[in-house]
């Protein structure tokens, strides 16, 4: 008896295609189960090395929600390479001025820094409202 083990053939065409809507949904919690899809974790086929996840559609990221006063506090921050250069923006900024940032900034920080992480988060989508143009790959919806 041998233990079933995938191979890469054909990893590409059989990728499904999921809608997730994160109105009303915290950011985190959001983050992880998509992150999950993103890796393929919840395939029964998972391979650590592989990238068995499927794509994933994120709508109304403008919604999504921060618990506690996170709203307040929580600053992202970047550098602009140049002295003095770290900017930093609070999440009511954010939310007015990229929404969709939030929730890929979360996810991506959720996936492998590598090769294969970045592979994962190409097929991430998200979008500030409810629509998308990913019609056409008819998406299932999934709550979360």
């Amino acid at each position: 008896m041998s233990t079933y083990f995938p191979s890469g053939k054909g990893l590409a065409e059989d990728r499904k295609w999921f809608v997730v809507d994160a109105k009303g949904k915290t950011v985190g919690r959001l983050a992880t189960e998509v992150a999950r899809i993103l890796t393929g974790k919840n395939n029964p086929a998972w391979t650590p090395f592989m990238d068995m996840g499927d794509h994933c559609v994120v709508i109304n990221a403008r919604h999504a929600v921060f618990t506690g006063s996170k709203t307040d506090q929580k600053l992202y921050r970047h550098h602009t390479l140049y002295p003095g250069g770290l900017k930093e923006k609070s999440v009511k900024e954010m939310l007015e001025q990229k929404p969709e940032r939030i929730i890929e900034l979360a996810i991506k920080g959720m996936l492998p820094k590598t090769k294969l992480g970045k592979a994962m988060a190409k097929k991430l989508k998200v979008y500030a409202d409810a629509e998308h143009r990913h019609t056409a790959q008819k998406p299932e919806a999934i709550e979360i």
